[in-house]
């Protein structure tokens, strides 16, 4: 086409979407004309105000092998606006080192955050070639800098150069006791990745020798330091699966479901791992599920991994407080080390699952490529589906989306997403109702292509703990408004917390059926905006609302931001009075039991027939919302993704447009006019359809054929290769 009518495409491309994939198609038209004027064309581009083609004008320039147009990128880590200097930072690790560039790259290291990280990695793809100036200059760097943070990096940084030369600093550093912990911590870490030698081994046992935090780095620094590399031969038996997902502190009782990050992906790989082991045509042996945890604890599963066999779990130290997934980026080399470290133990993985474009999956790419096991990747349009969303409701511009990435990371993700799912030895993928269209238009696959490589897999959950919760509340006393509690009740029920709850209200709210939601406190779950919804409609004075999630003591700064806009609309010394109920996270088990008194009521406290809505501005798939639906309540469902496959508009629940308040709005009230007209055959029809489509062991059955096809393609590309050295 040529890189002017290229440009002129991506710059006319009737949505935001469609311009970031035509991005790929400039820098293929860069690449075959490196000529001057193409330089000049997207030079202009980086200048324009259109920041999407700004942008894309960035990354094609590293395609062009030119002097000129390596300098003028390099330059651009100088530029005005900040998303520039990100993208400028990211696509000089696809040029030759510039050692011109060193010093700004080291500069928005020790800034931090994502065009820290971003910078970080382009500097360690450049070591090999430039690692001794690059050496020289974290050292000089260090002179120069005081703050922890920003020397953190820069060590962590120093430790990414496999050449000698960084050794001597590590070593200093790492036992000089004027530097600040964290400071200590990188260097100390970094010597597990170096070349066994006397000082760096004399250095570690020293620190180990200690207590506290730094001699527990250092224990595991020394098992880095000293493993011996083995893959077991395959004996015949059954498979090991890894699957992970670090931002969630993941136990086999799901203790902190809805807490922090800890949302429906960390009960799906609890319950999937069991079902996997437990499932004998699954042929899976052991599942590994890794999450993020301390160094006593990580040290500890160092033990077990490698030998148990069912579901096991590691864990992987990333910081000392828990950092939200979206701040997570700069823990990359952290949390490669960490799997690394575990996968090593763990012997033989034939495969390793991941499931979203987030710094684990980012860094367990990397370990996976460095020990060659497959990777499977399920593959959802996300985020392209919310950059669609957001450019639909006009909250996202061209001229502002710039900005926008620096906080979301858009563009990043999307390319994660691709490439991820193009290096994938299989893909799996969520239903949805235009499942080819959406995948071709959105995130640019054509699962018609190469159909054998993409397996449709819907996610499950586990019906008995439902059913359990089911069968207790319907054979509890009758829910009618005007019942008395029951003074003889159980007093370690699971509703009790509910019970109190609701006798906080007023007596004129206590016969009100109830709204509930469960989920991450998290913008992209819309719990925020249901709160707004129902404050601001007649909502309130149909049903009290009830919010399941987040950690109400110690909240992260997502779910701050979701308090402080709760706060704004029902103070928090008024929610009693005003019907909302936010008790925080709950265990899964307890979870099950609140739901299932919604839908019968909780007797002289709450009306029966309840409804749940998920409000989520998007929603692959919906953990919770599928368990709503089997307890038999009434739903509210996002329109778009997962939902629309399953849920039955007007029957067993409502779609609407969720990320519109006013939408959502009257979707609840249509919900709330179906429950109360009855729906027991409603409710029944929902339960069916779950049981018959989406379990948590019908997962795992799909699965482990998709486990075996990968393993089986593995060997015969091992014996195809022959031994390589």
């Amino acid at each position: 086409m040529g890189i002017q009518t290229t440009l002129d495409a991506l710059a006319g491309a009737p949505r935001i979407i469609d311009a970031i994939r035509l991005a790929d198609d400039l820098a293929l038209e860069a690449r075959r004309d490196p000529g001057l004027r193409t330089l000049r064309v997207l030079s202009a581009a980086i200048d324009r105000d259109d920041q999407v083609v700004a942008i894309a004008a960035v990354h094609a320039l590293a395609g062009v092998v030119d002097q000129q147009a390596s300098r003028r990128l390099s330059g651009l880590l100088s530029d005005d606006r900040p998303f520039v200097r990100e993208h400028a930072a990211w696509a000089l690790s696809e040029t030759l080192p510039r050692v011109d560039a060193i010093a700004r790259l080291l500069a928005l290291v020790t800034g931090g955050g994502f065009t820290g990280m971003l910078a970080q990695d382009t500097l360690e793809k450049w070591s090999g070639a430039v690692g001794d100036p690059l050496a020289v200059a974290v050292e000089a760097a260090l002179l120069g800098v005081v703050e922890p943070g920003a020397r953190t990096r820069l060590v962590e940084t120093l430790g990414l150069v496999r050449q000698p030369v960084a050794d001597r600093v590590l070593v200093e550093v790492a036992l000089d006791g004027r530097e600040h912990e964290d400071v200590r911590v990188a260097a100390i870490a970094a010597l597990g990745q170096r070349a066994t030698s006397v000082p760096v081994t004399e250095a570690l046992e020293r620190l180990a020798g200690g207590h506290g935090r730094l001699s527990e780095v250092a224990h595991l620094a020394l098992v880095d330091l000293r493993v011996v590399e083995s893959r077991p031969e395959d004996n015949g038996g059954g498979l090991t699966v890894a699957q992970l997902f670090l931002h969630a502190d993941i136990d086999p009782s799901l203790s902190a479901a809805g807490a922090g990050d800890n949302g429906g992906i960390a009960t799906l790989l609890v319950r999937l791992g069991d079902a996997l082991v437990a499932d004998p045509g699954a042929h899976v042996d052991r599942v590994l599920t890794l999450s993020r945890g301390d160094a006593t604890r990580a040290a500890a599963d160092l033990l077990s991994v490698g030998s148990a066999t069912g579901h096991v779990y590691g864990h992987v130290p990333l910081s000392p407080a828990p950092v939200p997934s979206a701040s997570a980026w700069p823990l990359r080399v952290t949390a490669r080390r960490g799997i690394r470290r575990l996968l090593r133990a763990a012997g033989r993985v034939d495969v390793l699952h991941l499931r979203m474009a987030d710094v684990g999956s980012l860094a367990a790419r990397d370990v996976a490529r460095e020990r060659g096991i497959p990777v499977v990747f399920t593959v959802a349009p996300d985020p392209h589906s919310i950059i669609q969303s957001l450019d639909r409701s006009g909250a996202l511009t061209r001229s502002t989306f710039g900005e926008t990435d620096l906080a979301e990371h858009f563009w990043f993700r999307t390319r994660m997403v691709q490439t991820l799912a193009a290096n994938a030895a299989h893909t799996v993928l969520f239903p949805r109702p235009e499942l080819a269209r959406d995948m071709r238009e959105l995130v640019g696959i054509d699962v018609a292509a190469y159909p054998e490589r993409h397996t449709i897999v819907a996610e499950g959950v586990d019906l008995e703990v439902v059913d359990r919760a089911v069968a207790e509340a319907s054979a509890a006393p009758d829910a009618a408004p005007d019942a008395a509690p029951d003074a003889d009740a159980d007093a370690a029920s699971p509703v009790d917390g509910l019970a109190a709850l609701l006798d906080d209200l007023p007596e004129h709210r206590r016969g009100l059926p109830l709204i509930a939601t469960v989920g991450r406190l998290h913008r992209v779950k819309g719990m925020a905006t249901l709160v707004e919804a129902w404050a601001a409609s007649g909502l309130a004075d149909r049903a009290n609302l009830l919010v399941i999630g987040g950690d109400l003591e110690h909240p992260s700064l997502d779910e701050r931001e979701q308090l402080d806009r709760i706060d704004a609309v029902v103070p928090a010394a008024a929610r009693a009075r005003a019907g909302l109920l936010l008790p925080g996270h709950l265990p899964n088990g307890v979870a099950a039991r609140w739901l299932a008194a919604v839908r019968f009521g909780v007797p002289g406290r709450a009306a029966p027939r309840g409804v749940y809505v998920c409000a989520s501005l998007k929603e692959e798939f919906g953990i919770a919302l599928l368990e709503a639906m089997a307890t038999g309540l009434m739903v509210v469902a996002p329109d778009a993704g997962g939902p629309a496959t399953y849920v039955e508009d007007g029957v067993t629940g409502v779609l609407a447009a969720t990320w519109d308040p006013a939408a959502l709005a009257s979707a609840v009230g249509t919900a709330l006019d179906l429950a109360a007209r009855g729906g027991e055959d409603a409710a029944a029809r929902a339960h069916d359809m779950v049981a018959a489509r989406f379990t948590i062991q019908g997962m795992a059955a799909a699965l482990g054929p998709v486990y075996r096809e990968v393993t089986v393609h593995e060997a015969e590309l091992l014996r195809a290769a022959g031994p390589v050295t």
